[in-house]
């Protein structure tokens, strides 16, 4: 058993908050670079050369890629054989969320009453944390900043069986189709299939920290994000809307297995700064 106190998680969190708000990583930034070989409208490459420039300044001033810092989401892999001291889990890493983005000089975003008096917590705490339990004495931590924006563009639909994969398509080009350029492309397309009405939308969410452009490991989805890309990219929607060929970086699906009854269906969309960060302690 090893013992780790959580102090180290807190102090690892801080610096993921402000590393991965102000440095795109090179899949995505490399993504957008090749995007400008696809384009074909000369306005929609000048858009990309802008995004391209302000990733450079945000890396050279060191300053947040976009102002929207957006909800501080982790997926958490605890291997078992890690006995935490000092307190909890969840508290190490708001207490980490808290202090990144305090002296990061960061937005704070999120209010505490989502209806009634939404008052800004002050400190962009809570953060939103899936955990699993794996095998081992490592601590897995990755981490994404979700802007509001492009969180907004998110659906979930229970698709029948029937359906197949022609009604999923479907659903998941239309409702691209329809956020339109709301969510600040090129954008990164995450898919959930299966699962319940909350699962899905889970894995939608845990296909945005797949590498931008990594293929699905069964040959058959991956067959399917391509075709899925090729369908969005297709409706000529553009870098920030302006029309043009690239509307999306990548579409990135992640399954969950079925009820024989249902085929749930979730889009989790994010803006051409999808950002997401990485640490094994």
């Amino acid at each position: 058993m090893r013992e780790l106190s959580v102090s180290t998680i807190t102090d690892t969190v801080a610096k993921m908050c402000e590393e991965a708000n102000v440095y795109l990583g090179e899949d995505v930034s490399g993504a957008l670079k090749r995007s400008l070989e696809i384009e074909e409208s000369p306005t929609g490459q000048e858009v990309l050369k802008q995004l391209i420039y302000n990733l450079e300044i945000a890396k050279n001033e060191q300053i947040p890629i976009c102002q929207d810092t957006g909800f501080a989401v982790f997926f958490v892999e605890l291997g078992q054989d890690v006995h935490l001291t000092g307190g909890t889990l969840e508290e190490a890493i708001n207490a980490g969320v808290k202090q990144g983005y305090t002296e990061g000089y960061l937005r704070k975003s999120i209010v505490k009453d989502p209806l009634y008096e939404r008052k800004n917590t002050g400190d962009n705490t809570p953060a939103v944390i899936y955990t699993d339990i794996v095998p081992g004495d490592k601590i897995k931590i990755a981490f994404a900043p979700k802007g509001g924006g492009s969180e907004n563009m998110s659906a979930v639909k229970m698709l029948k069986p029937a359906d197949g994969e022609e009604g999923l398509v479907d659903f998941v080009v239309n409702h691209v189709k329809a956020a339109g350029p709301n969510p600040c492309p090129p954008i990164v397309v995450g898919v959930g299939i299966g699962g319940t009405f909350d699962r899905v939308a889970v894995q939608a969410k845990k296909a945005l920290f797949r590498p931008v452009g990594q293929p699905h490991p069964d040959s058959r989805y991956a067959g399917l994000e391509k075709k899925i890309l090729s369908k969005i990219n297709d409706l000529g929607v553009g870098p920030q809307g302006f029309g043009g060929r690239v509307f999306a970086l990548a579409v990135h699906i992640e399954t969950f297995p079925s009820h024989i009854a249902s085929m749930a269906a979730a889009v989790n969309i994010n803006c051409h700064a999808c950002r997401h960060l990485e640490k094994v302690i």
